[in-house]
């Protein structure tokens, strides 16, 4: 008895399981499914094209599709060959993916944006801003939130070695895919540049960098984007604070008096800006020995400082919202591209990290310029 053939459209519902591995939407959603034929025996053949042909994806794509085809009853074989979209295919999913906005519309900046904006920003270097960044990302990502990552310090960029990013942009027509890890989206003028040598710009370069970043890259409907800006308060801050006015800033400072001082002027750009302050985090707050004393190595009550002040000085709660204590580890997992919380969550730090993320994403989001939905009878 011959045994009746699988559906073309029982393949394909089984492919509409299938993700993209970088884009995150199905696969017959984007149109990579470009044919399905049922040969005798129920052999299934599917074409499938890549959105470029050095897409550092296909083994995975080919892996799942291929799992998602046997999984249907019945199926005996399949063949997985590839293809590559044309020109007007990508210009159709970059249109598609970007929703039918112009390519140097900022998503983030927009009235009906759900997105919650963290610049996470400090008076010097060294105070461990882009370790709080990486952490809370992991820590937010682990709760199930879609995060992304903006790694603004073009100068001195850290962000993609901190999250263990191995893979690269994939660029299809204009549009940006960025690579993730941790569960975190990641971009960086590091994955464009020779590591090895420094990115000598100025002004209006950097600000066309980050608005390309912001506005040309697929980041898709995130919950959160942490912004890790350089120190100080120079081109890039203004920048950012042009392309992203409704980001808030989250100020980065040590206990030490000096630090904190310097720490005020970073969060004390909002009052120029009109921008919020969503708090403050100190870091290297105290060493704990291992009969539980502790010792404060960098002084004490910076970050207590930093938020009583611009409390004051912007008319609003600027709440402290964690002390993180001294550990080398942290530096330790940052450097191995695992952050703290990942590498050791029953970790101190690693539980303030947590507490922080929490804090900053539970705090209900404001309706003004947003939409509602309200009918009129």
């Amino acid at each position: 008895m011959t045994q009746p053939l699988v559906s073309k459209e029982r393949i394909a519902q089984a492919l509409a399981m299938v993700q993209d591995p970088e884009i995150h939407r199905p696969i017959t959603e984007l149109n990579m499914v470009d044919a399905i034929d049922v040969h005798p025996g129920n052999r299934i053949a599917v074409r499938v094209l890549l959105t470029v042909a050095a897409c550092p994806m296909r083994t995975t794509i080919d892996r799942d599709v291929r799992a998602a085809v046997l999984d249907v009853p019945g199926v005996a074989e399949v063949t997985v060959e590839f293809g590559v979209m044309s020109d007007e295919q990508r210009a159709t999913l970059r249109t598609r993916l970007r929703g039918g906005a112009q390519d140097d519309v900022v998503p983030f900046a927009q009235p009906d944006s759900r997105t919650r904006v963290f610049c996470v920003a400090s008076g010097k270097g060294g105070v461990g801003k882009s370790t709080v960044t990486v952490n809370l990302a992991a820590a937010m990502a682990a709760r199930g939130l879609a995060v992304g990552v903006l790694d603004a310090d073009i100068h001195g960029h850290s962000i993609p070695g901190m999250l263990g990013v191995t893979g690269a942009p994939t660029q299809i027509d204009r549009l940006i895919v960025p690579p993730t890890a941790r569960g975190v989206r990641v971009i960086s003028i590091g994955m464009f540049v020779d590591s090895d040598k420094p990115v000598v710009w100025r002004g209006p370069m950097l600000h066309r960098a980050l608005r390309q970043f912001l506005a040309q890259v697929f980041w898709g409907d995130l919950d959160v984007l942490l912004v890790d800006l350089p120190p100080g308060t120079g081109d890039i801050a203004i920048s950012l604070a042009q392309l992203l006015p409704t980001a808030e800033l989250l100020i980065v400072t040590t206990p030490q008096p000096t630090a904190a001082r310097i720490a005020e002027r970073a969060g004390a750009v909002a009052a120029d800006t009109g921008q919020r302050v969503a708090g403050v985090v100190e870091n290297m707050s105290w060493y704990e020995d291992p009969t539980g004393g502790r010792h404060a190595l960098f002084g004490a009550g910076g970050g207590r400082v930093v938020s009583d002040r611009l409390a004051a000085l912007l008319g609003t709660a600027c709440p402290l919202l964690g002390q993180i204590p001294l550990n080398s580890e942290v530096g330790a997992a940052g450097d191995r591209g695992a952050p703290i919380v990942l590498a050791e969550p029953d970790s101190a730090a690693a539980e303030v990290f947590r507490e922080v993320a929490q804090r900053l994403v539970v705090r209900p989001r404001g309706l003004a310029g947003r939409p509602l939905a309200v009918a009129v009878r």
